[in-house]
């Protein structure tokens, strides 16, 4: 054995111990909303396409055209090749639907956040992130060699007072959230991190992924406060409910220009490809037009709560927390044996102790096959 399988063997014997090694089983996604694994169909209960725009007969004939009128790929970094027609639109459309000057594509989402981040936040600043920021949050904020302090989950006392402690000390100022967060489903206090920006001259920043499209008459997370709360950069990705690949940040021109012009993450990668762009598009123009099918997830989600009782959810996502991730894995296998696909999520997604079931619903999953779901969890004691 070679001294890198050594080394890769010894970093999965305590994985492998503790039940936290991933395995990435053939998956295939149906356009009914069930997938077929191992032979199996199942019905899907963790996919974050929440509007089914992968299969939606629009969105995929969108691409179709896309492929015909500019091929599969896009050549190069927009930079060197030029920037394409459909970017450009998808871009103001975006902005429009944000109500900002301007935004900027990505290739990923997460290569969207370790391309701002970095632009706009050096080593003399100070970034304030939510405990449960999305990792690529995280990520990007390691790039800066700014001085990063977390404050407890949607505590706004608590930032206050690291605001109170800390902000003086440092040129720049960036405060990061999720909108919606990823694990638990619940919203960030966007009204009052807004105020808190702006008293204390820091920058906002949300990250809107599970968000656009499902909430809000479809528009994000944002606009489920009224007044509208004031975002300087709203960040999001094209790959959960608008059904293709990518990620955005809505902005003002200025800063949209800034980040063009020095984000590494755009600069240095190829262009998303022309059938991903247009996907996009044809899901936006669904989204604007038809706010009752964006408001089925929700809906869905809702029933599922109540029919076990759960609180309320504010998005798609609802998690049941198991807390052992043996116990986790065990459960998700049981409802798996049952025909739905339910991914036990375990750390270090989630912290130690807090591994659960984490259950998303789309514009696709019917009543009976909720009401299924609920029997199987309570017929083997998971709620």
């Amino acid at each position: 054995m070679n001294s890198l399988d050594s080394f890769a063997r010894k970093k999965l014997k305590p994985l492998i111990e503790q039940g936290l090694k991933r395995d990435i089983l053939v998956t295939e996604r149906l356009q009914t909303g069930q997938v077929i694994r191992d032979g199996q169909q199942l019905i899907s209960f963790c996919c974050n396409d929440y509007l089914n725009f992968t299969h939606h007969p629009k969105v995929c004939q969108a691409a179709k055209n896309a492929i015909d009128q500019y091929g599969v790929g896009s050549g190069a970094s927009r930079l060197i090749t030029g920037n394409h027609p459909l970017i450009r639109a998808l871009e103001q459309r975006l902005a429009k639907i944000k109500d900002s000057e301007d935004a900027c594509i990505f290739s990923s989402g997460y290569m969207t956040n370790i391309g701002i981040i970095p632009t706009l936040i050096g080593a003399q600043d100070i970034i304030f992130m939510d405990e449960l920021s999305h990792a690529c949050l995280r990520a990007g904020s390691s790039l800066t060699g700014a001085t990063v302090v977390t404050y407890r989950h949607n505590d706004m006392d608590h930032l206050c007072e690291l605001l109170n402690q800390l902000r003086k000390n440092h040129q720049n100022a960036l405060i990061i959230t999720d909108g919606v967060f990823s694990m638990d489903g619940d919203l960030a206090p966007l009204d009052q991190l807004a105020v808190l920006a702006r008293t204390n001259d820091c920058w906002l920043m949300s990250d809107d992924a599970h968000g656009l499209g499902v909430i809000g008459n479809g528009k994000g997370s944002r606009y489920m406060f009224d007044p509208l709360p004031d975002i300087p950069l709203q960040m999001g990705t094209l790959s959960k409910a608008i059904g293709s690949f990518g990620g955005y940040i809505c902005a003002s021109k200025p800063v949209i220009e800034l980040i063009k012009t020095r984000a590494r993450s755009l600069i240095y990668t190829t262009a998303l490809p022309p059938a991903s762009v247009a996907a996009a598009l044809a899901a936006l123009d669904i989204i604007e037009n038809d706010h009752d099918y964006c408001r089925r997830p929700l809906e869905n989600a809702k029933t599922f709560a109540q029919l076990l009782g759960l609180p309320e959810p504010h998005s798609p996502i609802v998690p049941i927390i198991i807390g052992d991730s043996e116990r986790t894995m065990k459960f998700a296998a049981i409802l798996a044996a049952q025909g739905f696909l339910v991914t036990g999520i375990r750390p270090p997604t989630v912290a130690k102790g807090t591994a659960r079931l984490r259950f998303t619903f789309s514009a696709r999953h019917q009543q009976d096959n909720i009401i299924a779901l609920t029997a199987a969890l309570k017929q083997h004691g998971i709620v």
